[in-house]
């Protein structure tokens, strides 16, 4: 497996893209994955293609060990999750705690499909923009569970991978001031206007942060984020 290859989980967010242009400052090949499973907000398979044409384009440097995009179909994910994400219903808190927004395994079957990729691949890092810093509280972006899955992995694969985690224990002033230290406010705003983070897959509004509704979870860590950002730049 090298060494000099990784593998980022690109969804078309911020969090992601973010991990992929630090990934491709730190790696001399780097592939992408995306997974379509019935997400209400499928528009972010639509932008996560933007961007990477525009990253080629606009950051040659920076984009020349950007290898492969692959994209999986994972629809049976969104027939067995009944979800905010997965169904045409409202956002809201369940007694669980937790929002409806969240699919239960998502992030768990994600790597273990980026896992056979890289396998078959040849890739030994796997990396992704989960963070429990500042986030909806989901248990699986949770360190614990991510160091769990690594274990899982190798001993399931027989494969030495590691998986990175760069937005853990950032919160998003962090990560939006990540992407300026990596590319400037040209990177930050290809970033804020070429992906997606709005669970309504609202694309027709446009704010200081970036297109989305304004008022889901996702929007509002993502503008707070900015403002956040924004005052300690200025």
């Amino acid at each position: 497996m090298s060494a000099a290859s990784a593998l980022v989980l690109f969804s078309g967010g911020q969090d992601s893209a973010t991990c992929l242009a630090d990934a491709l400052s730190r790696f001399g090949h780097v592939e992408t994955i995306g997974f379509a499973y019935g997400q209400r907000h499928l528009v972010e398979m639509q932008v996560r293609l933007a961007f990477l044409r525009d990253l080629r384009a606009r950051f040659a440097q920076l984009a020349a060990g950007l290898g492969q995009d692959h994209v999986l179909d994972l629809a049976v994910l969104g027939q067995v999750s009944d979800t905010a994400l997965t169904r045409d219903v409202a956002i809201t808190m369940t007694e669980g705690g937790l929002p409806s927004t969240f699919v239960p395994g998502r992030n768990l079957i994600f790597l273990n499909f980026a896992a056979a990729l890289a396998y078959r691949r040849g890739i030994r890092h796997i990396i992704l923009g989960v963070c429990e810093t500042d986030y909806s509280g989901y248990p699986d972006c949770r360190d614990d569970t991510i160091k769990a899955m690594q274990i899982a992995l190798n001993l399931g694969m027989e494969r030495r991978f590691v998986l990175e985690t760069p937005l853990m224990w950032r919160d998003k002033a962090a990560t939006w001031q990540m992407a300026h230290d990596l590319g400037g406010e040209a990177l930050v705003t290809l970033i804020r206007d070429q992906t997606h983070s709005c669970y309504l897959g609202e694309r027709s509004l446009h704010h200081a942060w970036g297109y989305g509704c304004g008022s889901c979870p996702a929007c509002q860590l993502r503008a707070e984020g900015w403002r956040r950002f924004a005052c300690s730049t200025i």
